[in-house]
């Protein structure tokens, strides 16, 4: 089939690949513009576009696609251009009515939930923070809404207990490109069936990076999973001594407590970690970074940082 694709991070890009190896025809590549990034602010295209240059597929970079002018432009080059459908996977903007009616069959959704669970930007993420033990894909007939439209085929995957975003990310975009594949060899055959999404629905909107702040008065469960749900993005972090040490890897070793101190409070470092009371729960800390330097294992830190019980890492949350 002939595709018009949206979509901008690796997650998009794996779908991408995995259209064209399975002998679709991309159309048009569109994909958020080129950002700058780090601390030299070198200006980076989206894995995207990294993709669709290295197979010579058009590439369009709106910076709101929702504007009157990029939606003729698009209009325009479809007319000379013309695509089956609209495959979106991540792209980061919502798009009108007017876009998603442009190819013959529409626009169809890859996205990384069972919907209408985890409807929203950060899907992946809300899974996990949940405890979640199974999240998934679905493909779905995108309408005006967010992610509300006729779900087409789903399929679950597995979260394990040492998943974190980035991993279970791999997952379901290797999984997605999968399910689209199938998705459109049953709409070429007119086999594909449409249902509507049922039961309660949620929202896993946009992060922002000050979410990975640790609250050490939350229970050592909900921390231990945010620090993997927010790796490699936005990251976690604590402040000790005014700095900010970023979190790694972290481990519940005790869910109830015999005295409480104050959440956040250091109470054993060793070479198997550093202990924190929480507000519910001991969290051991097992790797860290301090600023400026690489992430490193808890007793490495500790060979040259001293950390003495008594101490309370972060702000206090009354």
């Amino acid at each position: 089939m002939r595709i018009l694709f949206m979509g901008t991070p690796d997650l998009s890009r794996t779908v991408l690949e995995a259209l064209c190896e399975a002998g679709h025809e991309i159309v048009l590549c569109v994909t958020q513009p080129d950002r700058e990034k780090g601390r030299g602010k070198a200006v980076q295209c989206s894995p995207v576009k990294e993709a669709a240059l290295l197979r010579g597929i058009p590439v369009f970079q709106p910076e709101r696609l929702r504007r009157e002018e990029n939606v003729a432009g698009l209009r325009e080059f479809l007319e000379e251009h013309p695509a089956d459908v609209g495959v979106v996977a991540a792209f980061g903007q919502i798009l009108p009515q007017s876009v998603l009616d442009l190819p013959r069959f529409g626009c169809i959704n890859v996205h990384t939930s069972l919907l209408p669970k985890y409807r929203g930007a950060s899907p992946i993420e809300a899974a996990i923070l949940a405890g979640e033990s199974e999240t998934g894909v679905t493909t779905m007939q995108m309408d005006a809404g967010l992610d509300t439209g006729d779900i087409l085929l789903q399929e679950i995957c597995p979260i394990d207990p040492e998943d974190t975003g980035g991993s279970l990310t791999e997952k379901l975009a290797a999984l997605g490109g999968k399910l689209i594949v199938e998705t459109l060899k049953q709409l070429e055959a007119g086999s594909l069936s449409r249902r509507p999404q049922e039961g309660e629905s949620s929202y896993a909107g946009l992060i922002r990076k000050e979410a990975g702040c640790l609250n050490f008065a939350c229970p050592a469960d909900e921390l231990e999973r945010r620090i993997r749900a927010f790796d490699p993005w936005p990251g976690t972090y604590t402040f000790r001594a005014g700095k900010r040490l970023k979190i790694g890897r972290a481990a519940v070793i005790r869910e109830e407590d015999a005295v409480c101190p104050l959440p956040g409070t250091v109470l054993a470092a060793s070479k198997r970690g550093i202990d924190v009371q929480t507000g519910g729960g001991i969290l051991r800390i097992l790797s860290l970074q301090p600023e400026g330097k690489k992430l490193m294992p808890a007793d490495a830190y500790l060979r040259g940082y001293a950390v003495q019980p008594g101490e309370i890492l972060g702000e206090i949350h009354e």
